[in-house]
């Protein structure tokens, strides 16, 4: 028996188009981690100063970078420099992140000079009103300009010259002295005793009105 094929009235269809295979997507970059970004931006921001330099704190005067360390204060871990403070037995913790902005270099020995040479200018004084001039010389003591605390020096040292001066005085005279005399030793390179000799040689000396 013979067999026969039953055509169908519809088109045959095309074979579907062979699909692009997916173009490979590159990796994605990998993240720093947040500690490593943390790393990177602190090394960003270099500071001018380091262990060993000798600096002055406006609070304490001069001072020398005795050490780096990294100490967790209030939940926060960060670097620290530790001062050595010339005047006093006092060590003072101060952020490196910060350490800019809160401490200057010691002054230069030409610099030296010029702060001595202060106390040739007229001296500044108290008049009716000592409570407030004692406010502008507490002003100038935590300032961190050197030049603004040999004004008190000058100041304070012909006041107790003329007419004396109360113990407040007294002590910021010498917490005045102090904090000029070590940092005259860093500049001038010199010890305490020497520093000191050269402050009261520059200091001028108040001639006493003859007897009559």
């Amino acid at each position: 028996m013979a067999t026969t094929s039953k055509k169908s009235g519809t088109p045959a269809k095309k074979p579907a188009a062979a699909k692009k295979p997916a173009a490979a997507k590159k990796p994605a970059a990998a993240k720093k981690p947040a500690a490593a970004a943390k790393k990177t931006a602190a090394a960003a921001k270099k500071t001018g100063f380091d262990v060993g330099d000798k600096v002055v704190h406006p609070q304490h005067g001069a001072a020398v970078i005795a050490k780096k360390m990294r100490q967790t204060v209030g939940g926060s871990r960060q670097d620290y420099f530790v001062l050595d403070i010339a005047t006093e037995q006092l060590t003072v913790f101060v952020p490196v992140a910060t350490i800019d902005e809160t401490i200057r270099p010691v002054i230069s020995k030409n610099q030296a000079r010029k702060v001595l040479a202060v106390f040739k200018e007229p001296p500044q004084e108290a008049g009716s009103n000592w409570s407030r001039w004692y406010k502008v010389l507490n002003e100038k003591m935590t300032s961190g300009d050197i030049y603004q605390v040999a004004e008190v020096v000058r100041d304070l040292t012909y006041a107790q010259q003329i007419k004396g001066i109360s113990p407040a005085l007294k002590r910021m005279l010498s917490r005045a002295r102090l904090t000029l005399t070590s940092e005259l030793q860093f500049a001038l390179d010199v010890d305490e005793e020497e520093a000191t000799k050269r402050l009261d040689r520059a200091l001028p000396k108040v001639e006493e009105p003859p007897t009559p």
